[in-house]
């Protein structure tokens, strides 16, 4: 996992980030997206609130785009955006001091922020075979930019979206899926037998079904058509079945 940490400092960071992403903010810490005015996902992140600083924590290959973007939409707000050196720890064990619950499911456990040579050594938890467990997509594997939807990807599930919270870019999309569609498509476990490359195209009766991404025991996370769903699918030389 390689992560950069966003500071976020001054009198408006709750307010200017409130109105920008899809969670509610003054609830952090809490894991969130920001989106295309289209509804499309750009990056996740957790927010988490260090006494008057608000942390970001990304991904570190979307970390500069996003704090262009952030720099980009902050117009006059008193908010001020920085790039730091700091990183996280995380572990499924007992929690050191100063350490947050992941905030999408209990199974995450914890993450701890601060200097590198400060933080506890890792703690050999097997993080795909947990995501797997229990259906959490991953930054730049399920969860694409410009491509993936949010609500098809587990985030009301997961905690990442807040439904009562207004405005914030995408949301009008976001709550159309919501509200006024059911959802064809999203991430679903399915066993394999055999392994297949990250994004191999999973098949069914001559039709395109969907696509698998990470594998860890037997198990798989894919994005599919609910529909077009079967008893047994290929992808390469794997084969798929339901849970």
């Amino acid at each position: 996992m390689t992560r950069k940490i966003i500071r976020l400092t001054g009198p408006d960071r709750v307010a200017f980030l409130q109105g920008l992403v899809t969670n509610d903010v003054t609830r952090a810490p809490c894991w969130a997206a920001i989106l295309t005015p289209q509804g499309k996902y750009l990056a996740d992140f957790l927010v988490v609130p260090d006494g008057d600083v608000l942390l970001v924590d990304v991904d570190a290959a979307l970390a500069d785009d996003l704090a262009r973007r952030l720099t980009m939409y902050k117009l006059r707000a008193k908010v001020d955006v920085e790039l730091t050196d700091l990183a996280v720890a995380r572990g499924t064990g007992e929690a050191p001091d100063g350490a947050i619950t992941d905030p999408r499911h209990p199974a995450l456990g914890w993450r701890l922020y601060g200097a590198p040579a400060d933080l506890p050594a890792d703690d050999g938890t097997d993080w795909d075979a947990v995501r797997v467990t229990h259906l959490i997509p991953e930054t730049l594997v399920e969860l694409i930019p410009n491509d993936s939807f949010i609500l098809e990807n587990g985030f009301e599930r997961l905690n990442g979206v807040d439904f009562r919270k207004g405005c914030y870019v995408g949301q009008e999309v976001t709550a159309r899926m919501k509200h006024k569609t059911e959802l064809r498509k999203g991430l679903k476990g399915l066993r394999i037998e055999g392994q297949a490359p990250v994004g191999t195209v999973i098949t069914a009766n001559g039709k395109d079904v969907g696509t698998v991404f990470t594998q860890s025991g037997g198990r798989a996370i894919a994005y599919v058509r609910h529909d077009r769903v079967t008893d047994e699918m290929q992808a390469a030389d794997a084969r798929l079945f339901p849970e």
